[in-house]
């Protein structure tokens, strides 16, 4: 069991430190020297240490390979959300090709942390939320660029499925169980891709404008179709 322990210290301790180091070398690359770049790093670095944090206090305290690409994709998120914040100092482009080589494996590698769980026989819960914590962080901190291009209301994308928590908080049905869904699934993947692509410099606005109203109105209709569900759930119980 301290061998576990360790292990979950030392693969958390790794992610912080990566996190740390991707933001020195962005600031490395970036030329202005001013106190956004102290806000930058910190960004990404809370960002990941909050993932970090939730692997090291599971109790009992453990790592498994899927928590390992879960927090890879944690410290792209954190690198990520460090040129963001340089973005909106103005420092560097709001679309650039960092932000892209740090986005693209980190969507990527959405596909990745859930079959090794299954095929190393270590999906947990624990692992499922850190998962699902790191989609929701990305796809907010990739909206906020977007939003700056095609409009504020592409911040909605990001913002889902934080306004969804928020509602359950007034309505507790919304946080029952769901019955597995491949438009669900599907209409969760295609996100982050949607984002990766409108934040790709050569796209132009012209059409990055469509394919995140298609991308946000997909995701509306996905959430639309939970709470209908949850509802008649409730009511069906109820009667």
């Amino acid at each position: 069991m301290a061998r576990v322990s360790k292990r979950a210290l030392f693969d958390a301790s790794i992610a912080v430190l990566g996190s740390a180091g991707i933001g020195i070398t962005l600031l490395a690359l970036n030329d202005s020297h001013n106190v956004t770049n102290l806000a930058a790093v910190v960004a990404g670095l809370t960002l990941v240490t909050v993932a970090a944090l939730s692997v090291v206090r599971r109790r009992p305290s453990y790592s498994g390979p899927a928590d390992r690409v879960t927090l890879l994709r944690a410290v792209l998120a954190g690198g990520c959300a460090t040129i963001v914040v340089l973005s909106l100092w103005g420092d560097v482009p709001t679309r650039s090709w960092w932000l892209v080589l740090l986005a693209a494996p980190a969507v990527l590698l959405d596909a990745v942390d859930g079959a090794v769980a299954r095929r190393t026989g270590t999906a947990s819960t624990a692992g499922a939320r850190l998962d699902m914590e790191t989609d929701a962080i990305l796809l907010l901190v990739l909206s906020i660029p977007v939003a700056l291009t095609v409009g504020w209301w592409a911040l909605l994308i990001g913002l889902m499925r934080y306004l969804y928590v928020a509602a359950s908080w007034f309505r507790p049905v919304l946080r029952g169980d769901l019955e597995f869904s491949q438009f669900r699934r599907v209409v969760a993947a295609t996100q982050g891709v949607v984002l990766v692509v409108i934040l790709v410099p050569l796209t132009p606005v012209a059409l990055a404008v469509p394919v995140a109203a298609a991308s946000l109105l997909l995701l509306a209709a996905s959430f639309g179709r939970d709470v209908v569900a949850l509802e008649r759930s409730a009511r069906a119980l109820s009667s």
